[in-house]
């Protein structure tokens, strides 16, 4: 089969977050729309870290012990109950984060962190800040690494993760020094199932211009890191 790279093994690195769990080496985590794209804006607002969470509580039980936190993140793609941001980028753009601490609970992008721990280095991913991921992956000699398309899921509606591979594909063609194609990438990633779910949510859960935020390639220059600490799965902004 044809693959982005002319790899005929190349499609095993691009898996759902089930099958990542014992896969070690560089893992990057893709959310498109919208975990990983709104956690670059929160950055650009500011944020000092981000840590990641699987389930609600542990996110409301994170700002309980870390007074001052923020959470933010949502729950079937709506904001959660308690929950002082949404997933919206648009959202995390205009906020007050300078210096802020979050925590991010999300139904794909945070599970499939959660789900690589036995990565060697994890990196989180989006359009925007897709060349500083690539720099990032290919400078840790790492080699090869593994892409786990978090919006796939079993009982995933149609479409579903198609943005997260999409991107995927473009980061692994900007880390082989490929063409990126990234009109391509753009207009498909507008055009995807999943960017009309995002904004058929509406009210306070997504804004108008939430995938045309998503669309921005390179808006930032860095990567985004996991640590693993005493605290958590941390996430922080890192320029290759």
């Amino acid at each position: 089969m044809a693959t982005i790279d002319g790899s005929p093994s190349s499609e095993d690195r691009f898996l759902p977050r089930w099958e990542v769990g014992d896969v070690a080496g560089a893992v990057v985590a893709v959310d498109v729309l919208r975990a990983f794209t709104t956690a670059a804006y929160a950055f650009g607002a500011g944020a000092r870290h981000i840590f990641l969470v699987a389930t609600i509580d542990e996110a409301l039980r994170f700002r309980r012990e870390h007074p001052g936190s923020l959470v933010m993140g949502e729950d079937g793609g709506r904001r959660a109950p308690g929950f002082d941001l949404s997933n919206s980028p648009v959202e995390a753009a205009s906020a007050d984060l300078a210096g802020r601490v979050l925590v991010q609970r999300t139904g794909a992008g945070t599970q499939g962190v959660v789900a690589a721990r036995c990565a060697t280095r994890l990196w989180c991913a989006s359009l925007v800040c897709a060349s500083a991921t690539a720099a990032a992956v290919r400078a840790s000699g790492l080699g090869d690494p593994t892409y786990v398309i978090t919006g796939r899921s079993p009982d995933a509606p149609r479409g579903a993760g198609d943005d997260d591979l999409l991107v995927a594909r473009l980061i692994e063609r900007a880390r082989r020094g490929h063409p990126l194609d990234a009109e391509a990438t753009v207009e498909a990633l507008a055009d995807s199932d999943e960017a009309a779910r995002t904004l058929a949510l509406g009210g306070t859960d997504s804004h108008p211009d939430d995938v045309t935020y998503a669309s921005a390639l390179d808006r930032f220059d860095f990567a985004m890191e996991v640590s693993r600490t005493p605290e958590g799965l941390r996430l922080a902004p890192v320029r290759p």
